[in-house]
């Protein structure tokens, strides 16, 4: 974005200053729903056999035809673009919003599902760095601690020490997948201070993430017949059936927008390196969520490193800001 002042936001909902308290709760509420999300984009994969990158399309697709009606219907001054904001958004949306979910589905594909996760979620570190030496802003050593408190938590609740084989290209996916996920915290901050709101962000960017999709694998060849039926919800709930449809708008609305807003709002209140900690309880409460639902296990060694991965996140949440999010 240019040094050169811009004009007065066209559409600004943001309280009348940063609130910790709020955006802490609006990150806590996006992890719920991303853990709840986890198991039923599960269930679509196993039970529906739809792709893992079908699925990826329809979330960017479904997420952006949502939020572009909404924002068009009562907001619609506000997805006007100011000079040199197109690439931006664009920018944000493929490398960003797509990219997270392209790399991690590579990842998955090529390592146990554990130790992609514990690479993917290098982010907060990416973001830090990105902080410390590039925005040089003073990133506390609390913070620093309660990443490598997060880190080895999240090591222990996905196994890490029990054998693995590592691949050259899952693992260049994973850091792939950190640093998109850390570049999509670091610019959705950005566009928001410097004057864009939460919604027309998200709708730009899962619209250009939708059409990169659509470009990668075309809407003519989507398997349609696989939506019109019904599954079963795995697990204890195996018995119980539901429509691939309606899933799939669980995936779409409380899987993606509703989560996405959330997060993204927290960045008014809440620093960058402070929410990627924070939404590092995602594979914690996922594990939860697959052990009440689908009855996966849940060992003695996962409950402590979840208990570890929770106290980094409270360290995390109790050191003093160096500075207040800014506000245009």
């Amino acid at each position: 974005m240019a040094d050169a002042p811009l004009a007065p936001p066209i559409y600004d909902p943001r309280p009348a200053g940063p609130r910790p308290v709020v955006g802490y709760a609006l990150v806590w509420a996006a992890v719920v729903l991303w853990s709840v999300n986890a198991v039923v984009a599960k269930v679509v994969l196993d039970s529906a056999e739809l792709s893992a990158l079908r699925l990826a399309e329809v979330r960017a697709t479904g997420a952006a035809l949502l939020l572009l009606a909404g924002v068009a219907l009562l907001r619609p001054r506000s997805l006007r673009m100011r000079r040199g904001e197109p690439a931006f958004l664009v920018v944000f949306g493929i490398l960003g919003l797509a990219f997270v979910q392209l790399f991690y589905f590579v990842a998955i594909k090529r390592l146990d599902i554990g130790i992609a996760l514990v690479i993917q979620y290098l982010a907060p570190v990416f973001v830090a760095l990105w902080a410390r030496f590039f925005v040089r802003e003073r990133v506390r050593r609390r913070i620093w601690v309660a990443i490598a408190l997060s880190l080895a938590g999240l090591s222990l609740v996905v196994d890490l020490w029990g054998g693995f084989a590592l691949d050259g290209l899952g693992v260049a996916a994973c850091l792939a997948g950190a640093l998109a996920y850390a570049f999509y915290v670091v610019m959705a901050e950005r566009s928001l201070q410097s004057g864009r709101d939460v919604f027309s962000l998200l709708a730009w960017g899962f619209a250009f993430a939708a059409l990169f999709w659509a470009v990668v694998q075309p809407w003519w060849s989507f398997p349609w017949e696989l939506v019109r039926g019904d599954v079963s919800l795995l697990g204890r709930l195996e018995d119980v059936s539901a429509p691939v449809w309606l899933l799939l708008a669980y995936v779409v609305v409380l899987g993606t927008v509703v989560p996405f807003v959330l997060l993204v709002s927290a960045l008014h209140h809440v620093p960058a390196t402070r929410i990627t900690i924070v939404a590092m309880l995602e594979p914690v409460l996922a594990a939860l969520v697959a052990y009440v639902w689908l009855g996966e296990e849940l060992t003695k060694l996962q409950i402590v490193g979840g208990l570890v991965v929770l106290a980094g996140v409270v360290l995390a949440q109790s050191a003093r800001p160096e500075h207040e999010p800014r506000r245009s």
